[in-house]
């Protein structure tokens, strides 16, 4: 018996990707893959991000695996529907395929559907072991927690796994499976520096409507900060990368955690700078000055909105001037700063957009990112707008992004939304700097009253 883990994303593929280039390793299938090898059952991963589904075809087929565990979320799902089909046939041997991932949890009829054996709900590490054990000595599925299959036809939905209680009994990600001289080498060329991922937490206890917590859950459960720090310098030492990325939805919830953390770090001489993701109330001017010292170089701080209506709509649980000054803040200390920001939530209208961009001009952050608000299945927002769908196309060919609801304003205004708020906050960056360029400042102007002519436009 044997058994490979893959996914089913192509950076060749991907033409958004292509012009930011800033990869990374499908961490969550590395730890699966640790987690087998702990048990001694040996496997193979193939990461398809830099090869052609052709590479990964042919790798699959050479190595013959009885079991292939495929990793999907919603950007992936496409190419991973097409994957099982091809896996299915003859040429492949029929392999049983198993599931997991984010996208797979309140999509179980859609996924069967394509031809999968087993899916895996929340957390895959026990999981999969579990699940392969059965599937290897041909015992009963039924007893295997937190998976779903057919029988005869009809869904099997066993009981939900319990989580990992100490997530210190999880061995490291198995980093020697994929080729991270590709990724390294991929960020120095086109940023000049090299990144890496590392994971302390799994779960979020906050409540924000649009936010999916299918895999990790509503939970706050965190790896000792020793061992943390032992990932760091160990990474430091046998890849020397130029920056660590932490994967966490939240780096500084706890701030105990957080100051031992900074002690261990330079402790063990185990310093490379990073960046993180938090909210603005668990941030303050000592908490910042322990980033600081520990190599923190950027903080991701979370507002999605400049309207403290939309923020609330949301769910939230902030306050947008308090992210404001923590944004400032932080950029005086010296840190970059990043804010996510989308637009077109429900109940949203053109004054909170106007708010939106007065937040970015007074915030001043360094990097920010905009999207389209859209509803992912099993989230409070997706349950809100269900009766409001618009456009709903065929499960296999689309993703989530492309539902479209009833919203204030047409799904086009929302597009020339996005270009308002970009040319605008720009046209502000550039028009105060002591060295501006008045014919950027100029044309960026041009479009961002071109943006808004074309929001008028499409409000009906």
């Amino acid at each position: 018996m044997s058994i490979l883990l893959t996914h089913g994303y192509y950076l060749s593929d991907d033409p958004k990707e292509q012009k930011i280039m800033k990869p990374y390793p499908p961490l969550g299938l590395l730890y699966i893959s640790g987690y087998l090898w702990s048990k001694n059952i040996a496997n193979d991963v193939f990461d398809s991000t830099f090869y052609s589904k052709e590479a990964q075809l042919a790798f699959i087929l050479e190595k013959k695996p009885e079991v292939v565990a495929i990793y999907t979320n919603l950007m992936t799902k496409i190419e991973v529907v097409k994957l099982i089909k091809i896996l299915k046939t003859t040429a492949f041997g029929f392999p049983k395929i198993i599931l997991g991932g984010p996208d797979v949890s309140y999509n179980l009829d859609n996924y069967l559907s394509t031809g999968v054996d087993f899916l895996i709900i929340g957390e895959g590490e026990e999981t999969t072991f579990e699940l392969y054990q059965a599937i290897q000595n041909q015992t009963a599925f039924s007893v295997v927690n937190g998976i779903a299959y057919l029988e005869n036809g009809n869904l099997v939905k066993t009981l939900p796994r319990t989580k990992f209680r100490e997530l210190d009994d999880l061995p490291l990600p198995n980093r020697d499976a994929i080729p991270n001289e590709k990724y390294l080498q991929t960020w120095k060329d086109n940023h000049g520096e090299s990144s890496m991922t590392i994971s302390t937490q799994r779960g979020c206890p906050y409540t924000c409507k649009w936010c999916s917590t299918a895999v990790y859950g509503q939970s706050y459960r965190r790896r000792p900060p020793h061992l943390v720090a032992q990932e760091m310098k160990m990474l430091k030492d046998k890849y020397n990368p130029d920056a660590i990325w932490f994967v966490d939805d939240v780096f500084t919830i706890s701030h105990k955690w957080l100051t031992a953390f900074h002690e261990e770090v330079v402790m063990q001489n185990a310093q490379i700078r990073f960046e993180c993701i938090t909210r603005a109330e668990r941030l303050n001017e000592e908490i910042l000055k322990l980033l600081k010292e520990a190599g923190c170089f950027r903080i991701w701080i979370g507002a999605e909105s400049g309207s403290q209506k939309v923020i609330d709509l949301m769910d939230r649980r902030v306050d947008v001037n308090h992210v404001k000054k923590m944004i400032q803040d932080t950029n005086a200390l010296g840190i970059e700063t990043g804010t996510f920001v989308m637009v077109g939530y429900p109940g949203e209208d053109e004054n909170d957009i106007s708010e939106t961009i007065q937040y970015l001009k007074e915030a001043n952050p360094t990097h920010y990112t905009i999207t389209i608000a859209y509803p992912i299945k099993g989230t409070s927002l997706y349950d809100e707008i269900e009766k409001d769908i618009l456009v709903k196309p065929d499960w296999e060919q689309s993703t989530d992004r492309e539902i479209d609801f009833k919203r204030n304003y047409p799904r086009k205004y929302y597009d020339y939304a996005v270009s308002k708020v970009v040319n605008e906050v720009e046209f502000h960056r550039e028009f105060y700097k002591s060295d501006r360029n008045n014919l950027k400042a100029l044309k960026l102007k041009t479009k961002s009253i071109l943006a808004g002519t074309m929001m008028t436009l499409n409000k009906s």
